[in-house]
């Protein structure tokens, strides 16, 4: 049994005591949603939400529940901090990944409240070592408002089919174009690149689709720059939900499962892109 699994009488004066068997577990999702240096961090009894955003226009959101932790004790109602991204997942990976030879780290987070640090202990093999991640005052996140009750269109299908989906669109497009419709195509990416307008259809009845709700014809452009980051949660994932609202913001909804089995979430929030050139909407004509 790893040391860190044992009860400390230190643990009493930290209002946040994590411990993780496997280590990378929590790397992996955190990984993600890392494309900016800083990430805010919400706990509450639930777990843990991290959050970094980018150009006021798109948010990726972590949801590492409590369950996924052996053991997760949180002694407030919740607590919000600032950190360094960068900086926690190269403690997390300190042993580098071990996942060849079979062998984990196991992992000790603690924190003790507003302007302490998050107090990292890694174990591998009898070996300990403490990580001490300074936290900051933390920023207010963007409220992108986005409910379920406002969801117009949505899609739930496997990750697989919307990687190969990325790999065949024209990434020299300053915009990626969804469509969602209740008629054929039903669901359509289109980008509009060097070599001209590509797109890529799903029919609604497709093995990789598991559930297609469309309730009215939408069509949205994205920056092609702020869905980037979610090509790494895309790469770990074995779903995904993508949802438009009335206003067309998209949320990007990846269901992530790790070595345990267990199931973790990663949203991006997307702002639409307000503006459309010409020639591009005589391609949709």
């Amino acid at each position: 049994m790893s040391r860190l699994t044992q009860q400390s009488g230190d643990d009493n004066r930290y209002i946040l005591v994590a411990k993780l068997d496997n280590a990378r577990n929590l790397l992996n999702i955190l990984k993600a949603v890392h494309f900016k240096e800083s990430a805010t961090c919400f706990v509450s009894s639930n777990g843990i939400k991290v959050t970094v955003e980018d150009a006021k226009c798109v948010q990726a959101n972590a949801f590492v529940q409590s369950g996924i932790f052996q053991e997760f004790v949180f002694k407030e109602e919740s607590a919000t901090f600032r950190i360094n991204l960068n900086v926690l997942l190269e403690c997390l990976n300190i042993f580098g990944s071990s996942k060849d030879t079979g062998t984990c780290t196991a992992m000790k987070m603690c924190y003790a409240g507003y302007g302490s640090p998050l107090i990292l202990m890694l174990e591998e093999g009898g070996v300990l070592t403490d990580c001490s991640i300074q936290t900051q005052e933390p920023d207010e996140t963007l409220d992108f408002d986005f409910s379920s009750a406002e969801v117009l269109n949505k899609i739930i299908m496997k990750s697989e089919c919307l990687k190969e989906a990325f790999n065949e669109l024209d990434m020299t497009s300053e915009v990626l174009q969804i469509l969602m419709s209740p008629d054929n195509p039903y669901f359509r990416l289109s980008t509009f690149g060097y070599a001209g307008s590509m797109h890529s259809d799903f029919p609604k009845d497709s093995d990789m689709v598991e559930s297609f709700e469309c309730q009215q014809t939408q069509t949205n452009r994205y920056r092609i720059s702020l869905l980037k980051p979610s090509t790494k949660a895309l790469q770990l994932s074995s779903k995904i939900s993508i949802r438009m609202d009335g206003r067309g913001f998209l949320s990007l909804q990846y269901m992530i499962i790790n070595e345990d089995g267990q199931v973790s979430f990663v949203e991006y929030l997307c702002a639409p892109d307000e503006e459309v050139d010409e020639d591009d909407e005589d391609d949709l004509n």
